[in-house]
């Protein structure tokens, strides 16, 4: 079986407009939290958020599509031209039946939602009831990618919260084994608007902090919550026969393994599932977890998940035993698109072989865990794994395997 391997990067970040702008920031820890510009949040006990800079789609996107679209649909649109762009992709150049694509959504529908909630407001019950385009949106960007693009193959959509990013490359790897050759995947997600800003708050789990510096601290004995963002990646996942074969540009490693598992009621008594998402993405990936070189983390901010994230990685890994690195806080969490770019942020660090920094945050050394901080780390990465998890109980894991390629021949070493 042809391995699944990424050809592709489409990056919308708060911190970075394009892939490598993104990575340029990340390495040298600049970060895109601060106060909401969108909307005026002054009236909500949250103030901070990662956004998207300098965007405007009318730069990027043909006018017509403007009226058609929402800002969301807009930056994932733009990421997923970008990612067919890097991986040297043309409509036209492959048989567009054999083109799928799978993303993800979770909160982008509430700016959706809110816009129709507007119309109908001022135009009545004549106009589409605001929860029925709310439920359409799941379904927008993956429509608008496939269109704009011809990509006529396999499509879908996967809401598991921020674990969605994930899924869909999951998803998109499953399709690929099922004859497709080009799945474009993974997600740009955001609910940066006042009816997306009152379900997140309400929701328990947003920081109130003030200063974008501190908000946002994973691991941290300060942990309070996380920052909401928007935006993510947009990845493209190949067959790597056919990428060999069309003379692929860049191969930047392999969905070598992938899992996901739901946690249990609280009230059954047992023990979060996140472990299991691992070990089972080890063991699908075939590697051994002493084969393992990082870990990209879920990094919730919330005291007790961080607690079951860290003791399911030590349970898996060791105690201190990998490098651990939640690049994240300098972005948000920014919902389904935060797998997705974590995903991308894991393939630019096995191209370069260096790990960004948890900003920030001063480990809890009651968590036992190697967690990246202060400055970027180099390394030898060949294989790393990283982690989403959703609300209501999803989690998933990917590992990434390296695909250095022979000068001569093209083919992985």
């Amino acid at each position: 079986m042809s391995a699944a391997v990424f050809t592709g990067i489409g990056v919308t970040a708060p911190n970075g407009l394009g892939t490598e702008d993104y990575w340029t920031a990340t390495l040298e820890g600049r970060g895109g939290i601060g106060p909401v510009r969108r909307f005026d949040a002054s009236g909500y006990p949250a103030s901070l958020a990662g956004e998207v800079p300098g965007f405007e789609a009318a730069d990027h996107l043909p006018g017509r599509l403007l009226p058609q679209t929402d800002h969301m649909t807009r930056l994932a649109l733009v990421a997923a031209g970008w990612a067919l762009a890097d991986a040297g992709i043309r409509p036209g150049e492959l048989p567009d039946s054999e083109l799928g694509v799978v993303t993800a959504s979770s909160a982008g529908g509430f700016e959706f939602g809110q816009r129709e909630l507007q119309k109908l407001w001022r135009h009545g019950s004549d106009h589409v009831s605001a929860y029925q385009s709310f439920a359409w949106f799941y379904a927008v960007n993956t429509g608008q990618i496939s269109i704009r693009h011809g990509l006529k193959g396999p499509g879908g959509v996967v809401v598991t919260e921020q674990a969605g990013g994930l899924d869909a490359l999951g998803e998109a790897r499953r399709r690929l084994r099922r004859g497709s050759r080009v799945m474009v995947s993974g997600a740009v997600d955001g609910a940066l608007c006042p009816w997306g800003w009152v379900a997140l708050s309400a929701g328990g789990r947003v920081s109130t902090g003030t200063d974008p510096g501190t908000a946002y601290l994973p691991f941290d004995a300060r942990a309070a919550g996380h920052v909401p963002g928007e935006g993510g990646a947009i990845l493209v996942l190949e067959d790597e026969t056919s990428a060999i074969e069309r003379g692929a540009p860049t191969v930047y490693g392999e969905l070598a393994g992938y899992a996901a598992t739901f946690d249990p009621p609280p009230e059954r008594g047992r023990p979060p599932a996140l472990r299991r998402a691992i070990e089972n993405a080890l063991r699908d990936a075939g590697v051994e977890p002493g084969e393992v070189d990082a870990v990209f983390a879920d990094a919730a901010a919330i005291p007790a998940e961080d607690r079951a994230e860290a003791d399911a990685i030590t349970a898996v890994f060791g105690a201190h035993a990998v490098p651990v690195t939640a690049p994240k806080t300098l972005t948000g969490r920014l919902a389904a698109g935060g797998g997705s770019l974590d995903v991308a942020t894991a393939l630019l660090s096995l191209r370069d072989g260096v790990l960004p920094v948890t900003a920030n945050v001063r480990p809890d050394a009651g968590h036992r865990i190697d967690l990246v901080t202060g400055h970027p780390r180099t390394a030898d990465l060949r294989t790393v794994v990283v982690l989403a998890r959703g609300a209501g109980g999803f989690n998933s894991a990917v590992v990434l395997r390296d695909r250095k390629q022979d000068e001569e021949t093209g083919r992985p070493c």
